[in-house]
């Protein structure tokens, strides 16, 4: 994911809110979100085998970002989409498995792991934080450390708060939140070591260019009553979507999380 907004227990019927866009190029190929033989739904990462986004039938989540660095990036490093379902097969819990599994990822490019299980979540990162607990509220993460407020962080961040706080539970302004194009101004825009064109096209929170955008855009939601709901929907090279797939299981907390 490129960006991700999520809520831990801050709506009054969820106990878990994701919303999350996966940036990528548009060449790289991917499957649509289903659920994999290992006991997982996620998307499938069809060059390198990982994905971006997961959760089990025990509400145990995770999904990775990358951090933007392009002086350090290494091509032939192990691909970031093999660290998610690391994560969901691990029998420790979550905030172990972030730890652990981030200290052991050196050699990876920089990214930023965030795994829970309902409405607890840890992230870590292998560019500076191993493992930090998450306090309860909504969150927002893109291509740098945690709740770094660039524009479109912290624009879809108030808007997911402002969702929580009034008790909707109409899934559909989480995906105009995702949908968001706006581009920032110049002089609220980060520099991190790309073109200002860049810059300038990576600031929305909904990317369109003919190599580059939002590929997917996804939002899970656990009740308290523990129902989970997932629905992605898959988006071409000029922001039109393509797909959409969409699942409620029981959660069943009995396999562990």
């Amino acid at each position: 994911m490129c960006l991700a907004l999520f809520a831990l227990d801050a709506h009054p019927r969820y106990a878990l809110v994701v919303a999350a866009n996966r940036d990528e190029y548009q060449a790289r190929p991917a499957a649509s979100a289903t659920w994999w033989d290992e006991g997982w739904l996620a998307g499938r990462d069809l060059k390198a085998g990982g994905a971006w986004f997961g959760v089990t039938r025990a509400a145990r989540w995770a999904f990775v970002t990358n951090v933007r660095e392009p002086s350090r990036y290494e091509p032939a490093a192990p691909s970031r989409g093999v660290l998610v379902p690391a994560i969901l097969a691990a029998a420790d819990p979550p905030a172990a498995s972030v730890g652990r599994i981030v200290a052991g990822a050196a050699a990876q490019n920089g990214f930023n792991l965030v795994a829970g299980s309902g409405g607890e979540a840890t992230w870590g990162s292998n560019r500076g934080v191993v493992a930090q607990r998450l306090s309860a509220g909504v969150h927002g993460l893109s291509n740098a450390a945690i709740d770094t407020p660039w524009p479109k962080v912290t624009r879809t961040k108030a808007a997911l708060k402002a969702w929580c706080e009034a008790g909707d539970d109409d899934v559909a302004a989480l995906f105009a939140l995702l949908a968001d194009r706006h581009v920032a101004p110049d002089a609220e825009l980060p520099a991190t070591g790309v073109t200002l064109e860049r810059e300038r096209l990576l600031s929305s929170p909904f990317i369109v260019s003919a190599d580059y955008g939002t590929r997917c855009s996804t939002i899970l939601t656990v009740s308290r009553e523990g129902v989970a709901h997932f629905i992605e929907r898959a988006f071409g090279p000029q922001g039109t979507a393509i797909g959409e797939v969409e699942y409620r299981f029981d959660v069943d907390y009995d396999r562990g999380a």
